[in-house]
């Protein structure tokens, strides 16, 4: 039987934490996991402990005869997760599974403006917040990005079924329900779609659990 455990950062915080965890639950995985508080002083620590990279997350694998294996990055990991369950989280679609891809690389590689401006926090909601111009930019990019995807699959997801993608943006999502920011209406079900997720419920329950705080991540209202 194989056993697994992933390696996190903050519930609250950690939108790389998040993707993998997602699509694991997705996938109905029994997994363990071990949560790293990030920009402690114990972090080092435990970073060297449980992730080459010493970053997370990371995805420990141990089956009964084979020796333990670590993936690590949240793509990296989510195309494994896809390649055992025999691609149940990309579409069968050639052509809507190429826009899904480059839509998770887009994501994976950019966005930087909301990133630093808009940092997941999910324990919080934030009325009157103003993002830059170039961090709303990167929000009506995204808007147009997700419209394309939802009319060319046909939703409810945005590749149709669950997928990568979804697992991808869903910590936009919490930013975008965070910071209350206005979107064309299909992009606001598709939020409320992603919220009413039972997995995201589930990360988002621990997440206001915890106790940490990353004063970067605490941003106001401005």
């Amino acid at each position: 039987m194989t056993e697994r455990t992933l390696i996190i950062g903050n519930k609250n915080y950690s939108s790389w934490s998040m993707r993998p965890w997602l699509l694991m639950k997705q996938a109905n995985w029994s997994f363990s996991e071990i949560r790293i508080p990030l920009m402690t002083d114990e972090m080092p620590a435990l970073m060297a402990q449980h992730s080459s990279s010493r970053k997370v997350p990371v995805l420990k694998e141990q089956g009964d005869q084979a020796q333990e294996i670590e993936i690590w990055d949240s793509l990296a990991i989510c195309e494994y997760i896809n390649e055992c369950c025999e691609g149940q989280f990309w579409p069968k679609d050639p052509t809507l599974r190429a826009m899904g891809r480059s839509a998770v690389s887009e994501m994976h590689s950019g966005f930087f403006a909301l990133r630093g401006e808009l940092p997941m926090n999910m324990r919080k909601t934030f009325s009157g917040f103003t993002p830059s111009d170039a961090a709303q930019k990167e929000i009506d990019r995204i808007s147009s990005l997700w419209q394309q995807l939802l009319t060319a699959s046909g939703g409810p997801w945005l590749l149709g079924d669950f997928s990568i993608a979804d697992a991808f943006y869903a910590p936009v999502v919490s930013r975008f329900i965070t910071y209350q920011v206005d979107l064309p209406e299909a992009c606001q079900a598709y939020c409320q779609q992603v919220e009413q997720l039972e997995a995201y419920q589930e990360w988002k329950a621990a997440a206001c659990d915890e106790s940490e705080v990353i004063q970067v991540a605490e941003v106001e209202a401005h």
